[in-house]
């Protein structure tokens, strides 16, 4: 009867029903079942109601959550969310859809692909309802770890939106520049996504440069953002090593 109420109303009914039924406890006890039973109705609409909020967020909408493989020396691998495998056979740089689940906490269990005797990392991960996310499995493999940043696809008409998100594993803080001209991003660590930098459509020559200096660690030319567009700049691979230092560019 009250599955379309909201919960303030169900708490107030529940209270109004569970005074009823002490009040009628011993003048009748007829009356005392029905209000009791009156009070049991509403509250468990009401833990109801508070379980979904759980799930879904206090906004009513899951999360969006996609997996970015950026370890430059771990094996393709299997993803297992609560003991439910959820991506399979992910390789280096590839990343997965948007996942749409409940808000909450999860343990996320990555395996090497195929094997399921012993997983090389394993770690909890939150995530809140309405929000959008990406999740990197990266560092090295005798040090992996899961690094989250929120995602956003938001952006002004006609124009493009831009961050940086530095997941080289021996690579120092560094500085994003324009070739030849001003820093975008300074001093960004290792595992550390900036803030989104809002910028008119270009094309436009940059530089990973070691933070501080002029010291340029990787040249990125050609890059093209486009109008309404969200990109997130990642720096994979290893600097003087295999696989080499190199950007990639996800959307949003």
């Amino acid at each position: 009867m009250y599955q379309h109420g909201n919960r303030d109303m169900l708490a107030w009914q529940a209270a109004k029903y569970d005074m009823l039924a002490n009040y009628y406890k011993y003048l009748d006890p007829q009356k005392h079942v029905h209000y009791y039973h009156m009070h049991l109705q509403c509250m468990q609409q009401w833990l109801m109601g508070e379980r979904n909020d759980q799930m879904m967020g206090m906004n009513g909408s899951p999360a969006k959550v996609r997996v970015l493989h950026a370890s430059p020396d771990a094996p393709a691998v299997d993803v297992y969310v609560n003991g439910q495998k959820v991506l399979e056979n992910v390789s280096y740089k590839q990343q997965s859809d948007y996942l749409e689940v409940p808000g909450g906490q999860y343990q996320v269990d990555i395996y090497p692909a195929g094997n399921t005797n012993q997983p090389v990392l394993s770690q909890n991960v939150g995530v809140e309802g309405g929000n959008m996310y990406t999740v990197a499995a990266a560092g090295k493999l005798n040090n992996l770890q899961l690094i989250a940043v929120m995602d956003n696809n938001a952006v002004s008409n006609g124009k493009a939106k831009v961050r940086f998100w530095h997941l080289s594993p021996n690579a120092p803080a560094v500085d994003i520049a324009v070739k030849g001209g001003d820093v975008l991003f300074r001093n960004v660590p290792f595992g550390k996504a900036t803030r989104y930098l809002t910028l008119p459509p270009t094309t436009v020559d940059l530089e990973v440069r070691v933070a501080g200096t002029n010291q340029t660690a990787l040249e990125v030319p050609g890059v093209t953002v486009s109008p309404n567009q969200v990109y997130t700049a990642a720096a994979l691979g290893l600097a003087g090593g295999q696989p080499p230092l190199e950007a990639m560019f996800l959307q949003p």
